[in-house]
């Protein structure tokens, strides 16, 4: 397992973009399957997106698709999330996930697929 550190969460208006973070401690993201999950109170935590450390594959949810773009930072061994057009209906907890035995990012990833998480971050869209 590796330890993530998520940042970049907040309070932001509708029609507005954050970027979220995270970084691996003690360990790089090589060979690792990355992913972006979000849990709103009284939901389940949901696939939002991922991406292969090798090749750089990735996918999205149709719900956040053309909006949020998922991507890596080899020299800092970061994996980032660009929120553009943010709606109030993405207000969530923001988690990262990372797990080696994945080979195939997909949008059919579930949290039990992931054996590290990161604590979360808040993302708060207001109307």
């Amino acid at each position: 397992q590796v330890q993530l550190v998520e940042s970049g969460g907040g309070l932001v208006q509708a029609g507005g973009s954050l970027r979220l973070s995270c970084a691996a401690r003690g360990r790089t993201f090589r060979n690792y399957a990355m992913a972006w999950f979000r849990q709103a109170p009284g939901k389940e935590r949901e696939f939002v997106a991922a991406i292969h450390w090798n090749g750089g594959t990735t996918n999205v949810a149709d719900s956040v698709k053309g909006r949020f773009t998922i991507s890596t930072d080899n020299a800092k061994n970061m994996v980032h999330l660009q929120m553009n057009s943010l709606k109030p209906e993405d207000t969530a907890v923001y988690y990262c996930a990372a797990d080696r035995t994945i080979m195939t990012v997909a949008t059919t990833l579930r949290p039990h697929d992931f054996g590290s998480w990161g604590q979360g971050t808040q993302v708060t869209v207001s109307s």
